[in-house]
């Protein structure tokens, strides 16, 4: 296996969009965990990057299943219907539904029923959601991948190499969206934007990541702006 100047500017370069696509991953695990006790917060983290990282190696190896799910399966007045659109809208439903009762819960809940609500959820549950919903992230990226590289093994090494980056960087974010509370909501309403671009790209309607991520970018540089105010207000001692 020869690494030729072209195939490290792809490695490089898929390597960099796996991490960028995988920050709406971090930012899930976070919310989901944070609904845990602390001890099985780590645990989570761990175990569902873990997992997501053996399902979407698992994916790569079955792409042309993956291609064929792009295939027509029924139609409505003309809409051609595909399995990778149901999953799509399923999955942006699906982070709808999970953001908007989080925005609730973080904005109606008091400090009983947020105990409350810990003791409900369970780790066996958070990892599932984090599975499914890494399912519909990894079946976008993943198509993403092998359009840009040819080369399978390039597609593994940047995956493998992506998930190390963010395991290495899952608690500091986590930490962070879960010490500020304008923070945490930010992300909830990062992921209720997610799940409608989700939905809408299942509806055959493209939207470039590019004004996403930027979006997201702007409004996170704002609020630590915001933060960074806040802080300087506080009366010194």
């Amino acid at each position: 296996m020869e690494f030729t100047t072209e195939i490290l500017i792809s490695l490089v370069t898929l390597t960099f969009l796996e991490i960028v696509l995988g920050i709406d991953n971090i930012v899930f695990i976070s919310i989901v965990g944070s609904r845990l006790p602390a001890d099985q917060q780590k645990k989570v983290r761990i175990l569902g990057l873990s997992l997501a990282l053996i399902g979407r190696v698992l994916l790569l190896l079955a792409i042309e299943w993956i291609i064929g799910l792009t295939k027509p399966i029924f139609t409505i007045n003309d809409f051609a219907f595909s399995f990778r659109d149901l999953i799509l809208i399923l999955g942006g439903l699906f982070l709808i539904a999970k953001s908007t009762s989080e925005m609730h819960k973080k904005l109606e809940s008091s400090k009983e029923e947020e105990t409350k609500n810990l003791r409900k959820h369970t780790m066996r549950s958070a990892i599932v959601q984090i599975l499914l919903l890494d399912l519909v992230f990894s079946l976008d990226s993943i198509i993403t991948a092998v359009g840009l590289v040819d080369q399978v093994y390039i597609i593994v090494i940047a995956i493998v190499i992506s998930m190390g980056v963010m395991l290495i960087f899952s608690k500091a974010i986590s930490d962070f969206i879960n010490n500020h509370p304008t923070m945490k909501l930010l992300a909830i309403a990062f992921l209720l934007m997610i799940g409608t671009v989700l939905v809408i790209e299942g509806l055959h309607v493209h939207v470039p990541k590019g004004y996403i991520y930027f979006s997201m970018a702007f409004a996170l540089a704002i609020e630590l702006l915001n933060m960074r105010i806040r802080k300087n207000q506080k009366p010194k001692a």
